[in-house]
């Protein structure tokens, strides 16, 4: 399939997927929710995998990555997204996952002792300008809201898609350390869904959360669509990508979807923005693009040099 083409489909599915977490809210426990989807998507991906007599058993020095990776990426991230998405608008929420391209470049610095560069501090500040503008009155209203005895809900459900977003990065940090033991994508991709569902099944049962199972068509319609096309085609096209075109312009992925989720909330959740609002996600969005266009134009410029350097020494 076109590279272009597989770019489309990541980016018109993950723009959507916030939208149709919201199908899946309100009749079963966020958790509960994230146990269907993941169970569902890894079992589909571990079929699939023995449909192409692929061994499924992989050693404990390869789990124990993947359980990590399980519990960064599709625990903790996806369990403080749904729950998130019961106080937010899906579209602010996606806003804030672009914004993973500055939490990258910072774990690195913190893990490995990799240097920030200054175009990624300037467009983290035009960042946090933009986050400002787009959730100010939101945050200013909850505040006012828990000092008057309200609960404050709002501010509740932007930190935990903040968490959300730092879960995020650091599972995509660990994605390396997975492929050293296997180079199997959609094996590996199965097993980190399969541990990420078991823990937070775990602590389902623990916190005494409902298991119910709703009668609502749209619900199962958002689990399907979330299951196969958010967690195993988007994946799919995702790394497939990676391999294709690089890291760098992959990621780009990351500037389009939040723009479609906008879109799709503006139409299905009836927002609103404000003019300050929109200048913010505008500021956001654009120094994401920037951090991104500044570090394609680094790499270009280091293979530039590396490539120059092999043909002298040839």
């Amino acid at each position: 399939m076109p590279s272009p083409f597989l770019f489309i489909i990541a980016c018109l599915i993950w723009g959507s997927t916030f939208w149709a977490i919201t199908l899946q809210l309100g009749d079963v426990a966020p958790a509960v929710s994230v146990v269907y989807r993941f169970g569902l998507a890894s079992a589909t991906l571990f079929a699939w995998c023995a449909l192409r007599g692929d061994k499924l058993r992989l050693p404990w020095r390869a789990q124990k990555w993947m359980m990590l990776q399980g519990l960064a990426s599709f625990a903790i991230s996806y369990v403080c997204t749904y729950t998130s998405e019961q106080y937010l608008v899906s579209a602010l929420v996606s806003v804030l996952f672009a914004l993973m391209v500055f939490w990258t470049p910072l774990l690195n610095r913190i893990a490995f002792g990799t240097r920030i560069t200054w175009n990624t501090c300037c467009a983290a500040a035009v960042a946090i300008c933009g986050i400002v503008l787009l959730f100010y009155q939101s945050i200013d209203a909850a505040l006012k809201d828990m000092l008057g005895g309200g609960t404050g809900h709002f501010l509740l459900g932007f930190l935990l898609a903040l968490v959300a977003t730092l879960a995020s990065t650091v599972g995509n940090a660990l994605v390396m350390k997975v492929r050293e033991h296997s180079p199997n994508v959609m094996l590996t991709m199965a097993w980190t869904m399969l541990w990420g569902t078991s823990m937070v099944a775990v602590w389902a049962i623990a916190t005494g959360q409902s298991w119910n199972l709703p009668a609502r068509a749209s619900y199962w319609m958002g689990l399907a669509y979330l299951a196969i096309f958010g967690s195993v085609i988007a994946f799919s096209a995702y790394f497939t990508l990676i391999a294709r075109i690089g890291t760098q312009k992959t990621v780009y992925i990351g500037v389009v979807t939040p723009v479609i989720s906008v879109l799709l909330s503006v139409q299905f959740e009836h927002y609103r923005p404000a003019p300050i609002e929109w200048l913010g996600m505008v500021l956001c969005l654009s120094s994401v693009a920037w951090a991104l266009t500044s570090g394609a134009r680094k790499t270009q410029a280091i293979d530039s040099i590396s490539n120059k350097n092999t043909a002298k020494a040839t």
